[in-house]
């Protein structure tokens, strides 16, 4: 007898017996606004490959908007934010009611997988110049190979000068590439398993392959030709020589500024509609950069809120939410007590905590066509039929996951059900294959409500996820909605 998930007859969901974002959002109205939102969202992703450039673009649409910069503490007037380190986002909009009748706070993350050059990067070996990297995040390696990349980042030199770098996103530009072993050659290679065939130390890029000009004869060599260094004759320095030169030119840079330098190497070119109905987006960094731009756009179009508004864009949470920048520093609650110095005096940071209401703004994996059989249909979302909210994320028995409170789960049924925003409730993958983590069981511990809720992704992790165009669209209605409670 077969088991229940591997019979051929579908289970429908409660996705399928509900109607889809499509059917929703059918007027022509909603239809343009859905299309309007998706070109705007599409020049957010081909513009912001990296936390920093996220960052950028959130700073500069919060200034149009009336939003103050205070960068030193003093949160003065009704719309106010805070930039921590170029990569994290503190954003808040007065309400009606006291802070310490708490806040509505949406969270997400500016940070994707991606390729990291290491602090000592380039070489030269077999004619070609290469820089060596470390991968951030869940990449799934072999991805990676044999595809244009641009490199994207900061150099900071010793003089305290910080140097932006954007090479290969212009029509004119170089690209850069990581190459693949030819099939050949690769007969032992497809007989491993795919985590030991594609090493990590062999993701090498591509950056040069002429060697720079000899150098011109001296007065000694009386109008004789200089004889070649040993260097020169092999070919050993000279490729790198060269790049170093064109850096130089380009950037004024020197070797010795790459150990205080954040590169990245990130998929060339920009996102793009897929399909014949231009229904879906596809393009790098979805995760969770959707969550960042719809919940950006909930903000700025939200009405007065009753409650005090919060939105929080992180760095680090492919990592663990690590370091100074992630949703484990204490940088959010170093904002809280300024605000409530500023907004609410004497309230309590506990109290104010305790009533807030949050959502854990990260992406889902919807049902993969072809791969079914990892998903439990009936626990599972689908692609176009609304964002999802994942009660438990962490892995293995719920290990390490936020388990959001039923009474919190009613409540924003209720909301967006309200607000007539499709919703759908799902888990990542069938029991014992599927998980990951949040920023959700951050919050979490100060006491107040949250579940993680967004979009879906397919191919997530991948240098070209894609995402519905009617997703993105529901998923912006939705933080909205809950902004505005």
């Amino acid at each position: 007898m077969s088991e229940p998930n591997e019979t051929k007859t579908e289970t429908p969901s409660l996705a399928t017996q509900a109607k889809s974002c499509w059917e929703t959002y059918a007027s022509p109205e909603e239809r343009a606004a859905m299309r309007d939102l998706a070109g705007r969202y599409i020049a957010f992703l081909s513009t912001c490959k990296t936390e920093r450039e996220t960052v950028h673009y959130v700073r500069a649409a919060l200034t149009e908007a009336g939003f103050a910069e205070c960068p030193d503490g003093d949160f003065a007037g009704d719309a106010v934010f805070r930039v921590l380190k170029g990569k994290t986002v503190f954003v808040a909009r007065k309400g009606k009611t006291p802070l310490r009748e708490g806040f509505r706070l949406v969270g997400a993350h500016g940070d994707t997988p991606r390729i990291d050059l290491k602090q000592h990067p380039l070489y030269q070996d077999c004619g070609v110049a290469q820089l060596k990297t470390h991968y951030y995040g869940g990449i799934r390696k072999h991805q990676w190979l044999a595809r244009p990349l641009a490199l994207h980042g900061v150099v900071a030199k010793k003089d305290g000068t910080v140097v932006p770098v954007t090479i290969g996103e212009d029509a004119a530009d170089p690209v850069f590439a990581i190459p693949d072993l030819l099939p050949h050659l690769a007969y032992r290679q497809v007989e491993q398993k795919l985590a030991d065939a594609f090493e990590a130390e062999k993701l090498n890029i591509l950056i040069g392959h002429s060697p720079a000009d000899p150098p011109a004869a001296t007065e000694e060599a009386e109008g004789a030709a200089a004889a070649p260094t040993d260097a020169a004759k092999n070919g050993k320095d000279a490729i790198k020589t060269k790049v170093l030169a064109l850096l130089h030119d380009k950037y004024g840079i020197g070797e010795a500024d790459l150990y205080s330098a954040e590169l990245q190497a990130v998929p060339a070119g920009p996102a793009r509609f897929v399909g014949l109905d231009e229904a879906l987006i596809g393009g790098y960094g979805q995760d969770d950069r959707a969550c960042v731009f719809t919940a950006l756009t909930a903000l700025l179009a939200a009405p007065q809120p009753e409650h005090t508004q919060i939105v929080l864009f992180w760095d680090k949470e492919e990592i663990g939410s690590e370091g100074s920048t992630g949703a484990k520093s204490r940088f959010f609650e170093y904002c809280l007590d300024d605000l409530i110095e500023a907004w609410d005096p004497g309230a309590r940071k506990s109290r104010v905590l305790a009533a807030g209401k949050a959502l854990s703004a990260d992406v889902h994996a919807p049902i993969d066509p072809d791969h079914q059989d990892l998903h439990e249909k009936l626990n599972s979302s689908i692609l176009g039929f609304g964002p999802v909210f994942c009660k438990f994320t962490g892995h293995r028995g719920k290990v390490g996951a936020n388990d959001a409170h039923p009474e919190y789960v009613a409540w924003l049924r209720n909301l967006l059900d309200g607000a007539g925003v499709p919703w759908q409730m799902a888990e990542l993958g069938r029991v014992d294959l599927g998980g990951g983590g949040t920023v959700a069981k951050f919050l979490a511990v100060y006491g107040m409500d949250v579940i993680d809720f967004g979009p879906s992704v397919l191919s997530m992790h991948s240098p070209f996820e894609l995402t519905s165009v009617a997703d993105i669209y529901a998923a912006m209605l939705a933080y909205k909605a809950f902004l505005s409670s």
